[in-house]
């Protein structure tokens, strides 16, 4: 019975055209049995001696019976399915999805998965940024090109389908090491001042969104904690309430959703004011949500954004997200003295440094204010 050769055993001869040859075992086809051989080819025997060394290290890194099986579109579908929906968020999925079927598969889906390389990642970054708006009705207005921050997410993507790839022994390497990413602009972030905070209440409240809205400038809530808030959460007798759930728009559904982080989940104390706000909310309400949809149940996030913009307008301010709400809340803590600890906890972020670089520029005058403090006690003592 002849002998089965093993996974990596090579050998080289000379070719009749005077090339040399080094062919070896890369492995075994898992159905029939077969030995799946591969070769390289050299002008002398050291340097076939050399690539035959080198293929057969990196056999041991693939598995053949598996390699050439998907191209970059099917390995996505595999790797979102089987990886993605397990490991982020569900109302990234849609998100995910949509990276995956509007721009990657329609540019880069038939290649091989084995060989992609940066260029084929270079080119399509370059094309999204130029041309990779997906044309919408309610986007025919905007730049046809992505945001260098969606290229970005895009390239993160890849990137871990890319490792997976790697894990599975599919590819030896990933091929967006090494990519150039655009650079991300930093927006300025946009807050109410005092004045404009007043001017926006007073709208607020004749439009009759003022709780909402109240509520959210005192604690700094992101946009889906604030709509998934119930009243179960409130515990009035320690005026504190839990942040345990969001609400977002999955699949077109308004559903709730895990929190962001696991430092999201927190309890803040509430202030006499939103104490107040919330008992006044309680009689306007008969719904398990604090801040219910007309309907009944969660509201869309969108419609806050919606209900957020008339304010402004009436009220003669500038167009700003429901999250510069947020920014607002932190911006006039920080400035009225509240430590920056105890703001990063009441933002659900993962640390007090994150928080700092945030709001560099508000922390700023502060230490300016602590070196004069420090310059004034020294010269008392010279």
């Amino acid at each position: 019975m002849a002998k089965r050769r093993a996974k990596g055993e090579g050998n080289i001869r000379k070719r009749s055209d005077g090339r040399w040859e080094g062919r070896y075992v890369a492995g075994h086809d898992p159905k029939t049995g077969k030995m799946i051989c591969k070769n390289v080819l050299g002008k002398t025997q050291a340097e076939v001696k050399e690539k035959l060394k080198n293929a057969i290290a990196d056999a041991e890194k693939l598995d053949f019976s598996k390699t050439g099986q998907y191209t970059v579109g099917q390995w996505m579908d595999v790797w979102f399915q089987n990886y993605a929906k397990v490991k982020v968020r569900p109302s990234s999925h849609q998100t995910y999805q949509g990276y995956i079927e509007h721009h990657i598969k329609p540019r880069i889906g038939d290649i091989p998965l084995e060989k992609l390389t940066t260029l084929d990642l270079q080119k399509l970054y370059r094309e999204l940024l130029e041309e990779g708006r997906v044309v919408r009705r309610e986007s025919e207005k905007q730049p046809r090109g992505l945001s260098p921050k969606t290229v970005r997410n895009i390239n993160q993507i890849i990137s871990s389908a890319m490792d997976q790839a790697i894990a599975q022994k599919l590819i030896l390497a990933n091929p967006t090491d090494g990519c150039a990413l655009p650079k991300v602009e930093h927006k300025e972030m946009k807050t109410l001042s005092a004045d404009q905070l007043a001017a926006f209440l007073r709208e607020a409240k004749e439009t009759g969104v003022y709780e909402m809205y109240y509520f959210e400038l005192a604690t700094g809530l992101r946009r889906g904690e604030l709509l998934g808030l119930k009243w179960e959460d409130v515990d009035w007798e320690r005026r504190t309430v839990r942040i345990c759930r969001q609400v977002a728009r999955i699949n077109g559904k308004i559903v709730e959703a895990p929190l962001k982080t696991k430092n999201s989940y927190r309890t803040i104390s509430l202030g006499s004011g939103a104490i107040e706000v919330l008992r006044a909310q309680e009689k306007k309400t008969n719904d398990a949500y604090i801040f219910p949809s007309p309907n009944g149940g969660p509201i869309s996030p969108d419609s806050v954004q919606n209900m957020l913009n008339r304010v402004l307008k009436r009220a003669g301010l500038p167009k700003i997200r429901v999250h510069d709400l947020r920014h607002t809340f932190a911006t006039l803590a920080l400035q009225n003295g509240v430590d920056i600890k105890t703001v990063s906890g009441m933002l659900g972020h993962y640390s007090a440094g994150f928080t700092l670089d945030t709001y560099t520029h508000v922390t700023t005058p502060a230490q300016i204010e602590a070196a004069n403090t420090m310059g004034s006690v020294l010269a008392v003592n010279v």
